[in-house]
């Protein structure tokens, strides 16, 4: 058993604190400032004392901070600063971009750096405890504590994946490219079907989008499917029409991504490459009409 604080009780540190203290850890003590982040720790950590930033620190052997990425170096630094840090200790963070260079100064001060994000969407509820089940953790240790890492990541049902400390900005952009835009992709699409007339968005979408998903993580570009990869110029045109009167906002999200999944197409040869030029011309051209009453006069004659 560890004894564990919580610094940052926003959907994540929560989550992770509730799974660690089912494992048979002790959470010690939380710091959430926030209306939202207290009633997280009533629920799902119940029991457990509310206590400042620096009062969670000194009362913990492992001090879990899940705070914002920005703010992390921060809050490490204001820490170290309190002597609330100190030699042995466990210190780890769940940010996905940082590695180990963000704990160097806890470090200096003989405490043992740990960074090990969960690469998952978390709602901060109960829901999320099952969803850890299987949960890949991109982890960044020195190889003295990778047990501990391991041991940490056992108790929450999730598998470690080792990422270098110099890859970590990469791991994440991965993760936040497919994740937190494919939000924003799905979020337009409903859009553009509740526009169509379609009363349920979410059910019309929901098998087409989970065959997709599942389709593209076994077989890559191959599952790529449609308009682009067959070539229909004409589709494209009409797409880009009915997008343009009814929803001009979506267009550039469109452009972009006709404009890569063409690209990808023509590389594996299942477009042809005269297509894609007549498919990429019309995708200016919608994108040019869309941004064309954003340039002021003299932009506007110096683009044409």
């Amino acid at each position: 058993m560890t004894r564990i604080g919580v610094v940052g009780a926003g959907r994540v540190g929560a989550v992770l604190a509730a799974a660690l203290r089912a494992a048979g850890h002790e959470i010690v003590s939380a710091a959430g400032e926030s209306t939202a982040s207290r009633t997280r720790i009533s629920t799902l950590l119940p029991g457990v004392g509310i206590a400042k930033p620096t009062d969670v620190a000194r009362s913990c052997d492992l001090l879990l901070l899940t705070v914002p990425d920005d703010m992390l170096e921060n809050v490490v630094t204001t820490m170290v600063g309190a002597g609330a840090i100190r030699e042995g200790q466990y210190v780890c963070h769940t940010s996905g971009r940082h590695g180990l260079a963000v704990l160097d100064i806890a470090a200096s001060v003989g405490a043992r750096p740990i960074a090990m994000h969960p690469a998952m969407t978390f709602t901060g509820t109960a829901v999320d405890l099952e969803r850890l089940r299987g949960c890949v953790f991109g982890t960044t240790v020195g190889p003295e504590d990778r047990g501990v890492a391991e041991g940490l990541i056992a108790d929450l049902g999730g598998v470690a994946m080792w990422v270098a400390e110099d890859k970590r900005a990469l791991y994440h952009a991965g993760l936040a490219h497919g994740a937190n835009h494919l939000v924003t992709l799905v979020a337009q699409a409903m859009e553009l079907l509740a526009a169509s007339g379609a009363d349920d968005p979410a059910a019309t979408l929901r098998p087409l989008l989970s065959a997709a998903l599942d389709n593209a993580l076994v077989a890559g570009d191959a599952a790529l499917t449609g308009p682009i990869v067959r070539g229909d110029v004409n589709t494209v045109r009409a797409h880009l029409a009915a997008i343009g009167e009814t929803a001009p906002a979506t267009i550039p999200s469109y452009v972009a991504m006709a404009k890569a999944t063409a690209d990808r197409a023509v590389l594996d040869g299942r477009l042809m490459p005269i297509r894609a030029v007549k498919i990429v011309r019309l995708l200016d051209e919608a994108l040019a009409r869309v941004e064309e009453p954003h340039l002021t006069r003299g932009q506007r004659t110096e683009h044409q």
